[in-house]
């Protein structure tokens, strides 16, 4: 377990977070890099630890999300996880096939308890950020629908792991017929500070009628650089789901929701813009015009912009918005 930032250690590096068009290969063999995530049954990806394609199809050119630190980056392997540590942080992915483990709960619970134990062994303990796609979200009634199966064997997986709190986290249903689970994350040697949207009750303590297990993540999570991790982001206020098949206001609540988050982060400055990530997940491909005019209007020169189609955990919701933003400096 690391030790609290001193006074006079100097204040971690920021993980730097872009999207760019050059092809993955190139980005690989710059020094900095980190990871790169291509999305897409298109996305040419290399056979390299820092490389991953998620199965969900970009709704304009095709982007990649590249992570860049500040310092040389190892990398490797160890099993099914595959990973690559820089200065105060560790990237790491895991596929697992649903179908050679029994279903989506147990391969979750797989996952995570693979994923939790090699963090917790290395000198970057500290969850801060996971990403989970799967197919088909949404199948299934009740306490059998995927997504409720996924929370269940996500925290079964996540038992026993001793670094707490919650990470942030997006669970989006990829549209592609493989089902296979996808998480790709980030640790870092220095506890983040979770941070929570006083709009929405916390998801870890969502009501029973959301399923037997309670979303195991945190809404944000503030690193020790001071750069804000936004957890996948909608129209939810309480615990309740708004605005339902008007995708116009689920914008404009799902905004609202980014923006009280980011207040509650104390950062100084909660305007999106340049200095803000987002990428965005559309249940209905045909929306991507309108939700990208939305998003560039509320945000002007972002950072970076994606947009994804993904189905969303809850049925009635059509966009999820996540990213990172960071004040001046």
């Amino acid at each position: 377990m690391s030790s609290p930032i001193t006074e006079t250690e100097p204040r971690p590096f920021a993980l730097r977070i872009d999207y760019a068009q050059t092809p993955a290969q190139q980005l690989l063999a710059e020094p900095d890099v980190l990871a790169v995530i291509g999305f897409g049954a298109s996305a040419q990806m290399p056979d390299d630890p820092r490389a991953l394609r998620v199965g969900l199809e970009p709704l304009q050119a095709p982007l990649f999300e590249v992570w860049r630190a500040n310092a040389a980056v190892a990398s490797g392997r160890d099993g099914d996880l595959r990973w690559s540590r820089a200065g105060d942080y560790l990237f790491f992915s895991i596929e697992v096939d649903e179908a050679a483990h029994g279903g989506i709960a147990a391969a979750a619970e797989h996952a995570y308890r693979t994923l939790t134990a090699f963090v917790a062994a290395g000198a970057t303990p500290h969850l801060l950020r996971l990403w989970n796609y799967l197919d088909a979200i949404n199948l299934g009634t009740g306490d059998s629908e995927r997504y409720r199966l996924f929370c269940d064997g996500r925290a079964r997986g996540m038992r026993g792991f001793t670094s707490k709190p919650y990470p942030a986290a997006t669970a989006i249903g990829r549209q592609d017929g493989v089902r296979v689970l996808q998480v790709y994350g980030l640790a870092a040697r220095h506890a983040g500070h979770p941070v929570e949207n006083p709009r929405q009750v916390s998801a870890w303590r969502y009501p029973r009628q959301y399923g037997p297990t309670a979303p195991t993540f945190a809404r944000g999570m503030l690193t020790a650089a001071a750069q804000l991790l936004i957890s996948g982001t909608a129209a939810v206020v309480g615990h309740v789901s708004l605005h339902h098949g008007d995708l116009a206001a689920q914008i404009d609540e799902t905004w609202a929701n980014l923006g009280s988050l980011a207040g509650e982060a104390g950062l100084g400055d909660s305007r999106f813009g340049e200095r803000s990530v987002l990428k965005a997940y559309l249940r209905n491909p045909a929306d991507a015009d309108f939700v990208a005019d939305a998003l560039t209007k509320r945000a002007p020169s972002p950072g970076g912009l994606l947009l994804l189609a993904g189905d969303i955990c809850r049925s009635e919701l059509l966009v999820e918005i996540d990213g990172t933003h960071r004040t001046a400096g």
